[in-house]
Parts: C-alpha cells; sequence; structure tokens
C-alpha cells in the first residue's frame, strides 16, 4: 500500500476554527485577544518590513511592489492592514469557512485580496514565491511541523524575510496562555492551544537554519493589564516573533 503524503493539516485544528469562523471580526468576541495583540505585531512587521526593502514608513503605501503571503490567515486580521500599506496580498488557510469570512470582509472593506483556501505544501509545490511571508499564530495548530516550515520557507524569495510569531514551551506559559487565557479569564475558547504543541524560539531557529533562511531579530510581546494593550518586550517565556531573511 502507497505511503500517504504528508501534510500540515490537522482536521481537529481546522474544525475548531471553522466551528468560530464568524467571530473573527468582533473585536468583543471570540478573537478578542487577536485584535488587542494586532497592533503591536503590525508595527513590527512595517517597521521591519520597510528597513528591509528601504521603504518610507511614513508613506501612504510603503508596501506597494511588495508581495505577502499570510499563511494560516484565518479571518484576515493581519491581510487587511498589510492591503492598506499597498502589498500585494495571498492569504492561505486550509479552513474553507475562515476564508470566506475572509473574502466577504475584504470585499466589505473595498480591498483586492488573493485569499485560498489551501495549504503551505501545495502553494510551495505550485511555485510561489513572496518577499515576506507571515506566519503567525500558526505553527502551534499545524500537524507536521518540519513540513509546514520547510514548505512555508520554500516560498521566501532571495533577501526576503519570514515572521514567525507563537508560544513558547515554558510552565510559565502553560499557566498564563492555557489555563489562565482559556479556563480563567476565557479570552479564548477552551482547548484552544495544546501545550504539547507549543515550540521553543531554539527550536523554531533550528528549523529555519534547516531551510536557508537566517534569523535576523526576536522579541517577546507581552500584555501590560493596567493598559490593556501588547507591548514589545524582551521576555519570550509566553508570545514571541522571530524575523528571519533568505540572505542568497
Amino acid at each position: 500500500m502507497a505511503e500517504a503524503p504528508r501534510t500540515t493539516i490537522d482536521q481537529a485544528e481546522v474544525d475548531h476554527f471553522s466551528r468560530i469562523a464568524a467571530e473573527w471580526w468582533n473585536p468583543q468576541g471570540k478573537f478578542r485577544p487577536l485584535h488587542k495583540f494586532n497592533p503591536a505585531r503590525l508595527s513590527y512587521i512595517k517597521e521591519k518590513v520597510c528597513e528591509a526593502f528601504d521603504r518610507d514608513p511614513k508613506g501612504a503605501q510603503p508596501f506597494k511592489g511588495i508581495r505577502f503571503l499570510d499563511i494560516g490567515c484565518g479571518g484576515g486580521l493581519l491581510c487587511e492592514p498589510m492591503a492598506r500599506l499597498g502589498a500585494e496580498v495571498v492569504g492561505a488557510d486550509a479552513s474553507t469557512t475562515n476564508i470566506e469570512v475572509a473574502k466577504i470582509h475584504a470585499t466589505q472593506s473595498g480591498l483586492n485580496i488573493d485569499y485560498r483556501a489551501t495549504t503551505a505544501e501545495d502553494l510551495a509545490k505550485a511555485g510561489e514565491k513572496f518577499d515576506v511571508v507571515l506566519n503567525m499564530e500558526v505553527v502551534e495548530h499545524v500537524s507536521d511541523v518540519d513540513l509546514f516550515m520547510s514548505e512555508s520557507a520554500r516560498m521566501v524569495k532571495p533577501q526576503g524575510l519570514m515572521f514567525v510569531a507563537t508560544l513558547n514551551r515554558t510552565l510559565k506559559c502553560w499557566g498564563l496562555a492555557i489555563i489562565g487565557a482559556e479556563y480563567i479569564l476565557r479570552w479564548l475558547p477552551k482547548g484552544t492551544h495544546d501545550y504539547n504543541k507549543f515550540l521553543t524560539p531554539e527550536e523554531i531557529t533550528e528549523k529555519l537554519n534547516g531551510a536557508g533562511l537566517t534569523v535576523i531579530d526576536k522579541l517577546g510581546i507581552t500584555y501590560n493589564p493596567f493598559k490593556d494593550s501588547w507591548n514589545r518586550s524582551k521576555d519570550m517565556d509566553v508570545n514571541y516573533m522571530l524575523l528571519a531573511r533568505r540572505l542568497k
């Protein structure tokens, strides 16, 4: 019997996010934490992309002519601001429901975004290439991390960037991101995260290096309960971001 092809799809994860897809654009709904999280990650992406491609961050559309992939885009919370900054955006997600929600919202917002219900491996197989790949809060939800990271990295053009945001596998993260966020504060539906699927910065770095990318920056994102906001930090124990570049 032929061996089944490798896949990055964890069907249980896809089903989970499909069930709550209607909540994507409700800032007070099940994705409220992502809406709160967005300003911190958006400012970082804008700063680093403008640095890498020598763009004026104060310009009206500094990303014009830059091709982005948001892999695991969900309802499009990152795709839309990238498009507003002038980027050519492909938003990909394994959930057809998520993609339909994203398409409807983009149309309502008057934005032209290329949304596709597909996977990283299928995009890479088709020969797609991008200046910037946004790999944000996805790696902890896939079935085959090595395949997902290698195929995502394969789509980064020479001198292109990949942003990776995920959760660290620490006891602090387990206490705050799962027990705190899902069971006590109920910021997220129970079962959103599986601690055993969390990866350390060192593990992500190793996978990026193996795929030909070099980590050029890293930071933590921490929550300030007094200001109800997320901010950049040196503390990478819970939420963290890595920025990698294909130097050749």
